[in-house]
């Protein structure tokens, strides 16, 4: 299973979200909290190619994108096999 990272801030209702439907399919993942570590901020926006809201999700080395395209993955049934892939 391949590593699941996501940048977040405690007051974004999407990273909520999207750490609820992670939680919800039993998955682990290490939350980067751009609040208590800001340095880290230039960090995701070069990974994620120019990014700058939250979250920015990646499954490996895979930018998923934000909430929306986590949760569009899931409905497509794609989700799965990238983290097992």
């Amino acid at each position: 299973m391949k590593k699941i990272e996501i940048y977040t801030t405690p007051t974004c209702g999407f990273c909520h979200a999207a750490k609820r439907l992670l939680s919800s399919k039993g998955l682990s993942f290490e939350e980067i909290n751009l609040a208590n570590s800001p340095n880290r901020r230039s960090e995701m926006m070069t990974r994620s190619n120019g990014g700058r809201t939250v979250p920015q999700i990646f499954v490996g080395q895979t930018h998923v994108g934000g909430c929306d395209d986590l949760y569009a993955l899931e409905r497509a049934g794609k989700l799965d096999a990238l983290i097992a892939s």
